[in-house]
């Protein structure tokens, strides 16, 4: 009799209340180290000016300070969750974080082009493997579905706010301090997340090397996945689309990625068991992520040239202009959105949001030349895509885990990142080309300045509106019964 009335104490005791507890530690360590890995996508943007005068790039060697770091980190991500599954998550983790705070310190401490070009590769690999597997230690951590939504909202919001608090930061380090700082602050984060994360990330073993990494298939996606970014940030941007050289690298970026699928087929221990893109909602959540991912980037990018260019923004008003996205988005993703797709489903609340984001680039696509002002034209753009994707990417993450068995879900988290990345790099290159095409043609037909980048601009946005729009049509679709 006594034993059996100490086991309510027991379940509700203090042992349980501190597993509890270690698992949202757990869970705040892991969102720390993915906030890390995507502020610095959006901080360097801001300090791209001052890093040019300081070091004495051009304009086309500018870019590499970004591209470096995507075709390491696009490239690896789908490799780097598999080894999550093999050799343990939280190894691959704590590797990573290793790997992006050393190689941030050499990227604060470049003097020359070379050094800090090389240092954000080593960044992207480093930011792969830190990213690739956290969404698989979510899931693990938190198997009951209402909290599995809870945690991936949290997780979803740092994953995508982060883009418009990176806007903000780097504006404040590069104009209070210089743009050194913008990768010096890495250092204490990284090596506070690697501590805590040894204290309270569970240990797993994974499913051991020995089984194979597949290693052709490795190298095989791997090149596949970087040479098809170089393709779109290299010469499909400069020499066009159609040109010679685009297409050359294009076709072969296929015959790695087609290459890739026959070695799936075939391979005893496939790196990418093919088996994870059979389910519908894998894979219908993975081309939303492409289709929603490549609007939204395209909206941070040309909406921040488009403050600074047509409305004089500085860096540091150009961060706190995209804050209300981050606001907006927190307090949907934490408080709200597991509640709503609780009651609602996960797919209705995807499309409501999908819906808000496309709104709001439509809105941004109508922004005037002259007379505008903040508050009535650019605030309400924030706040709309701070709602949308407040609701959609917690939901889109749950839709894209739920078909995922445990021993996949690194893979399976590695392949939502990937879309996420290829996506991004995808919608930001078509869309800065055809807004650099448009404003290069009303410029020769005697527009103004600013009334033919304004042009440009509006483009590009409308275009982002279509493939959020082709997000919400494969939604409706695809996803048409169940959660």
């Amino acid at each position: 009799m006594h034993d059996t009335a100490e086991l309510p104490e027991l379940a509700g005791g203090p042992l349980d209340r501190s597993a509890e507890r270690s698992r949202w530690m757990a869970l705040v360590v892991l969102c720390t180290g993915m906030l890390m890995i995507v502020l610095d996508v959006t901080i360097v943007n801001v300090a791209l000016p001052s890093i040019q005068a300081d070091l004495g790039f051009s304009a086309t060697g500018l870019a590499w300070v970004v591209n470096a770091y995507l075709i390491a980190f696009g490239g690896l991500l789908l490799l780097a969750g598999r080894l999550g599954d093999l050799a343990g998550r939280r190894n691959v983790f704590l590797a990573g974080l290793a790997v992006f705070t050393v190689a941030s310190m050499v990227c604060g401490l470049a003097q020359t082009q070379e050094m800090l070009v090389s240092a954000r590769f080593v960044q992207g690999i480093g930011g792969a493997l830190t990213s690739a597997v956290i969404l698989g230690v979510i899931v693990t951590l938190f198997p009951e579905p209402r909290e599995m939504a809870k945690a991936i909202g949290v997780y979803a919001f740092v994953a995508s706010a982060g883009g418009a608090v990176g806007l903000l930061a780097g504006g404040i380090l590069t104009q209070a301090i210089n743009w050194h700082w913008i990768f010096f602050v890495n250092l204490p984060i990284g090596v506070a997340t690697a501590v805590l994360a040894v204290r309270v990330v569970p240990r797993d073993r994974g499913t051991g090397l020995r089984q194979g990494a597949d290693v052709a298939g490795a190298l095989l996606i791997t090149g596949a996945m970087m040479l098809g970014v170089f393709t779109i940030v290299k010469p499909a941007s400069e020499n066009g689309w159609l040109a010679g050289r685009t297409l050359a690298f294009g076709a072969v970026s296929v015959a790695l990625l087609a290459g890739f699928l026959v070695r799936q087929v075939t391979a005893r221990n496939p790196l990418m068991p093919l088996r994870i893109l059979g389910t519908r909602k894998i894979a219908a959540a993975n081309l939303i992520q492409a289709l929603s991912v490549a609007g939204m980037f395209g909206m941070f990018f040309l909406g921040a040239l488009y403050l600074r260019r047509i409305l004089g923004y500085g860096p540091l008003q150009i961060g706190l202009a995209f804050l209300p996205v981050a606001v907006v988005m927190g307090t949907l993703s934490v408080r709200y959105t597991d509640r709503l797709a609780a009651r609602f489903g996960a797919r209705a609340t995807l499309m409501a949001g999908l819906v808000l984001i496309a709104g709001a680039l439509v809105l941004f696509a109508q922004s005037p030349v002259r007379g505008g002002g903040y508050a009535v034209h650019d605030l309400p753009v924030m706040l709309l895509m701070g709602a949308g994707a407040g609701l959609a990417f917690p939901a889109l993450m749950t839709v894209a885990m739920a078909g995922a068995t445990p021993a996949d879900a690194g893979l399976a988290s590695g392949l939502v990142n990937t879309t996420a990345q290829v996506g991004g790099a995808l919608g930001l290159a078509v869309l800065a080309t055809v807004s650099a095409g448009r404003t290069t043609a009303l410029a020769a037909r005697g527009e103004g300045t600013a009334r033919a980048l304004t042009g440009g601009y509006h483009l590009a946005f409308w275009i982002a509106a279509g493939l959020v729009g082709l997000a919400i049509v494969v939604a409706g679709t695809v996803l048409r019964s169940g959660d």
